[in-house]
This record gives C-alpha cells, structure tokens and sequence, in this order.
C-alpha cells in the first residue's frame, strides 16, 4: 500500500470543473495522518461522481504557503467553495457519502444566501484558486 505522501495532488476531472466560479471542495490533510490515507481514494472516486466540482487535496505541510495562518487541528478538515466565496470550512467524518451530503445541501442553497465560513477560510480559498487555476 502507498503512502499518502505518494499519492499524486488531485486533478479537475473534467473541463467543467475547471470553470470559473465552478465548486470546489479541498481536503486539507497531511501526509502523516493515517485517517487521510484511507480517504484519499473516497475522496478521488467522489471526485470521478461529481465532475461539476473541482476537487484539490492539499498538504497543508508540504504546501504551508496555502494554508497560511490557518489552524488545522483535525483531519481530514473540508473546505468547500461555490467558487467564489468560501462556505465551509470544518472537520468532517471520513465518509464519502457525508461529504457528497454537505456538497448537495451548499449546492441546493439559494446563491448569495450565508454569511460565508469567514474570513480565514476565504483566505484560504483565494490561496488555493490561485495555486492550482495555473
């Protein structure tokens, strides 16, 4: 079995998903944690079911510069963007079929509605967009 640290950064899986202002959803993990490992392949054949979103796995070790200030405590830690405005920002069970919930709620949400995750977690997100719209 391979390590997390060997797995390659996660790619658009279809044009869509590499649409400005198109979804995003960013696992924040670490190539030591063991529970990211055993999520990273979830979190891949999420990524195959729903190509409308982009989805990004990001070391926050190896890529410190995008995590920024932020304070990751738990991992996996979710990050999911409309594509212009970061609207959550949390730990989450390791469980496909949670993620794949919480991506359909956000989505069904009237666009505009929310206050946002805040101010750290769009920072975040600026971060990320930037890094990997290259």
């Amino acid at each position: 079995m391979s390590s997390p640290a060997a797995l390659p950064p996660s790619t658009p899986s279809t044009p869509a998903a590499t649409a400005p202002g198109g979804w995003w959803a960013v696992c924040l993990c670490a190539a030591w944690c063991g529970t990211c490992g055993i999520y990273r392949p979830l979190f891949d054949e999420l990524a195959r079911a729903h190509p409308d979103v982009r989805f990004e796995w990001v070391d926050i070790e190896d890529e410190s510069d995008l995590a920024g200030d932020l304070d990751v405590e738990t991992f996996p830690t979710l990050l999911i963007a409309d594509g212009q405005r970061a609207l959550f920002l949390g730990p989450l069970l390791p469980q496909a079929p949670v993620l794949a919930r919480l991506l359909t709620s956000l989505q069904a949400a009237t666009p505009g509605s929310g206050a946002g995750a805040g101010p750290e977690a769009q920072g975040m997100f600026e971060r990320v967009r930037a890094a990997r719209s290259r």
